[in-house]
Order: structure tokens, then C-alpha cells, then sequence
């Protein structure tokens, strides 16, 4: 199963249906079935030519009473729904049906369903009645001004649990896949052939020829808003990307932009929907930029070498570590029968990005995300902070207390939120195919036990707790994903032993 398959909101309108597509509230759902109930018994009524009058003196009730039930505010008891039935020449369960009678009924529904729910409440707008003398046109703007607002307001109101579990619930389908899409694979040879690619990394006139073929200029420019990585114009055909970019590479910046219409994908309607429509951007760029038959073709030599390694797979095709690393993970499985990890860590320890198909146990909340867990600062994606050496790759051996030992390469990038490591491992019985299984280098690791590497002494912690208060280095940009805690993304363990040696030096 491909990402694109596994991503229904991909070409869908991002506003129509959206009512449909939440989840259903009982309340709601039982207005809904009085509405049906109603129009369906008014419709019947007009019909027969009957007066409201003339149906309550048929089944004894009041006018006032068929009014409420007619306008959905109330519920008929069987009985009176057995005589209503009869009065109106129709059987119960015609009358019980979920459709509605008529497409202007389903309409009044809507809009009456979408003026007693908590949103509409919450606007403090007085409701309208919804009478013959209302247009069509009318109602239907309502509507849909409803559901934008609800589109909204559900965005707004995303938690960090929300988050947590569309992170979860993606990377879980990206192992079952061996993290390797096919049709993204199809999409970039496309995009490959289409400007004649025959080997060798890809030249950044090929990705500019490949824009213009998708009816694309590209546009360098100063302004460009600080919280966008690229800006499409679809109306007018254009790409605006910063001249300002951190390196003199667009390749990727200009792929990842173009992956939107590639893919198909429209405004995500749903965090889910955002992080899938990420990943297969970045995915398609990786794919483009390391061709899957010319990067199977040096890995698999290497394989047979016994000397995979991610610093050739960077400069055969003239990547950024971090892209070719990543794109290694795509291949591994499928393509050289490999299980491995991935891992993405900021210098505070915290977990950036994480993918495994290897059983590694990665730090975890109790709902399974990796992103915003602290990192055992055992691990080689910590302990490669603290060499000297950042022209050679940092290779390690790590024991780990749920069993097992793993092996990691790990290289340490600067951006502007400060330094990552980016680390790619495997079990201790793939090693022998890689490059740095010699290392001497060798840690154990007891996490999640936090006496592991986490807890300070208890006699730091009877000191410091009560009087330290860090602000963390984390990018902010993850403290919505970071478990919730007094100073989330805060190594408490380092601050106490940090102001106990300051204290020292005083």
C-alpha cells in the first residue's frame, strides 16, 4: 500500500463535507434523526393537502404539539408515531427513514442541525428561521459559512494528544511499508525521464526544467514570509522561493514545492493530512534527487563491498547528509534486504525525527510518538555532541537494556535552531555490511529507567528542584509535540548537576 493510497484527503475539496467527516456527536446525531422525522411528516402533510390543524384533530394532539415535532424539537412516542403513520397514509418505517424527503429538506436539515450545535452557539449569533420564504441560495451560504468556521475552530482547537496521535498512527504505516512507496517512486523516474536523466547527481537545470515542464517559473526573492519554505502561485504558474536560502541548493527546496501538485494535494483537512502531505514531499524529493535504480545500484555494490556507507551515498549524488540518510531508510528494506533506524536529535536531547523497522525501542509518550521524547544520553545521537572530530562520521555499539545491541553512524549538522545529529542504525547482525563496524566504541543503556542517565541523585534533586528554573533550548516549533512536564523539553538531570558546579565556582 503506497502513502498516497493510505491518504484519502489527497485531491479532495478541503471544505465540502467536512460536517460528515467529524466524528459523530450523539447529541448531534439525535437531533439529526427529530429533523428527518419532521420534514418527512411535513412533507406527507403537504402532500395530502392536510392543514396542520387537520392532522393534530386526526391523531388528538394539539397543533402546537406537531408544530415542535414538525420542526424537529421534539420526538413522537410510538403511539402517536403509529397514528401519525395512519393519519398520513404511510407506514413507520417510512416515516423512520435517515434520508431526507427532498433535496430542500436535506438542506433545512443542515442548516437547522448546524444552528443547534456548540459552534454555532459559541458565535453568539441569533439563529435564523428556516421558513418556506427562505431561499435556497440563502441557506446554503449559511451552510457553508458554518462549516468553514467549524473547519476553523477544529484546527484551533488540535490538541497536542491529537498531534501526537497522527504521528503515531503515520509512522506505524511507514514500517509496514518498509518505509519504500512505489508510486512516489513511479512519480519521480517520471519526472526524471521527462528531462532525460541518465546517471550521476541531478543538476539543479534539470529540477528547473523539470519545473517548467509542470508549468512552473521559479522566483527568488527577499520577502518571502518567514514561517514558509517555498510559496506556489497556481493561478499565475510560479514558485517563489528565498534568495536567502541557508545553502546555494534549491534542488530540494524547489521539489518539495513542486511535490504539491504532483501529488495532487489540496489544503489538509486535518493534522494527519498535513504530516502525510510532509512526508510525501519530502519523500518525492529524496526520490528524485537519488534515483532509486542509480542509488540501488551504488548501495547494493556496497553491500557486496561489506562498506555501506551514507557519506558516499551524500557525495555520489551530492546531498546533504540528512537527505541521504533518510532516503537510505526508503531503500533498505525493499530494495537491499535491510531492517534499520533512523534518528534525529537537537543538541538538548531532544528526538526531532525518528523511523525504525528494526525493533529499537525509541523513547516514547504512553501513545507511542517519538517526537519530543529526550534521547538516552548513551546513545550515539547523543554522545556524538561531545567529539571533537566533525569531519569523520562517529560510529558506535549500544547495549540495550530491552536486549539487543545496535549499531549507529552519526554525523552532527548546524541549522539555524542549532546543532542535530542525524544517526542511521542497524542490528548488531546487519553490521557486517557497513562501513565503522570495527569501532571500539561501546556504551550500555538502561532507558527508560530513568536511573539510567535522567535522574540526578537524590541529593541534587533535594537541592536544585524547588529553586531552578530553566528555559528550554528546544525550537518551539515542538514544544506543542513535547510531553507535558513543569519545563517540557528540559533535561532536569543536567540543569541540577549545571547549577551545582556553578555554585562550586562562586
Amino acid at each position: 500500500m503506497s502513502l498516497l493510497e493510505m491518504n484519502p484527503g489527497v485531491g479532495a475539496n478541503p471544505v465540502a463535507g467536512t460536517v460528515a467527516d467529524r466524528a459523530p456527536d450523539p447529541q448531534s446525531e439525535s437531533e439529526g434523526d427529530a429533523l428527518t422525522l419532521g420534514r418527512r411528516v411535513r412533507e406527507r402533510r403537504t402532500a395530502l393537502g392536510l392543514t396542520l390543524d387537520q392532522l393534530a384533530a386526526a391523531v388528538d394532539r394539539a397543533p402546537s404539539q406537531l408544530s415542535a415535532i414538525e420542526n424537529g424539537k421534539r420526538e413522537p412516542r410510538l403511539p402517536l408515531l403509529r397514528a401519525l403513520a395512519s393519519a398520513l397514509d404511510v407506514t413507520v418505517d417510512e416515516l423512520l427513514l435517515d434520508e431526507a424527503p427532498s433535496e430542500r429538506a436535506a438542506l433545512e436539515i443542515a442548516v437547522e442541525r448546524a444552528q443547534r450545535g456548540a459552534v454555532f452557539g459559541s458565535l453568539g449569533i441569533q439563529p435564523i428561521r428556516v421558513s418556506k420564504a427562505t431561499s435556497d441560495e440563502t441557506l446554503k451560504a449559511i451552510l457553508g459559512l458554518h462549516q468553514e468556521v467549524e473547519r476553523l475552530h477544529r484546527e484551533r482547537a488540535a490538541t497536542p494528544e491529537e498531534a501526537r496521535r497522527a504521528n503515531t498512527e503515520l509512522r506505524a504505516e511507514m514500517r509496514v511499508a518498509g518505509n519504500y512507496f512505489s508510486d512516489l517512486e513511479r512519480a519521480a523516474t517520471g519526472l526524471l525521464e521527462s528531462v532525460g536523466y541518465v546517471g550521476g547527481p541531478v543538476s539543479q537545470q534539470s529540477i528547473a526544467t523539470v519545473a517548467q515542464k509542470l508549468g512552473f517559473t521559479l522566483h527568488y526573492v527577499s520577502g518571502l514570509p518567514h514561517s514558509t519554505r517555498s510559496v506556489i502561485d497556481r493561478r499565475n504558474g510560479r514558485i517563489y522561493l528565498s534568495s536567502n536560502l541557508p545553502s546555494r541548493d534549491a534542488r530540494a527546496p524547489i521539489l518539495r514545492a513542486l511535490a504539491s501538485v504532483v501529488c495532487g494535494h489540496e489544503e489538509p483537512r486535518s493534522y494527519g493530512d498535513f504530516l502525510r502531505q510532509r512526508v510525501e514531499a519530502n519523500y518525492l524529493a529524496g526520490a528524485v534527487l537519488l534515483p532509486e535504480e542509480s542509488a540501488v545500484e551504488l548501495l547494493a555494490e556496497a553491500k557486496k563491498q561489506r562498506q555501506i556507507s551514507m557519506e558516499d551515498l551524500r557525495d555520489a549524488f551530492g546531498v546533504s547528509y540528512e537527505m541521504a540518510a533518510h532516503r537510505f531508510t526508503n531503500l533498505a528494506t525493499e530494495r537491499l534486504g535491510l531492517v534499520v533506524h533512523f534518528m534525529k536529535a537537537h543538541e538538548s536531547g531532544t528526538l526531532i525525527k525518528a523511523y525504525e523497522n528494526d525493533g529499537v525501542r525509541f523513547p516514547s509518550d504512553a501513545l507511542g510518538n517519538f517526537e519530543g521524547a529526550m534521547v538516552c544520553r548513551n546513545w550515539t545521537a547523543r554522545t556524538v555532541f561531545a567529539q571533537p572530530d566533525r569531519f569523520n562520521p562517529w560510529y558506535q555499539y549500544t547495549d540495550m537494556a530491552s536486549g539487543g545491541t545496535y549499531w549507529c553512524t552519526s554525523r552532527v549538522e548546524k541549522a539555524k535552531e542549532g546543532l542535530y545529529s542525524v544517526s542511521v542504525g542497524v542490528r548488531f547482525e546487519d553490521v557486517r555490511w557497513f562501513r565503522g563496524r570495527e569501532t571500539p566504541h561501546r556504551t550500555q543503556s538502561f532507558c527508560p529507567d530513568d536511573r539510567c542517565c535522567r535522574r540526578a541523585s537524590s541529593e541534587l534533586t533535594r537541592k536544585w528542584e524547588a529553586a531552578a528554573w530553566p528555559e528550554a533550548a528546544t525550537p518551539t516549533s515542538l514544544l506543542a509535540a513535547l510531553p507535558t512536564g513543569s519545563f517540557p523539553g528540559v533535561d532536569s538531570h543536567e540543569v541540577y548537576e549545571f547549577l551545582e558546579a556553578q555554585e562550586r565556582l562562586a
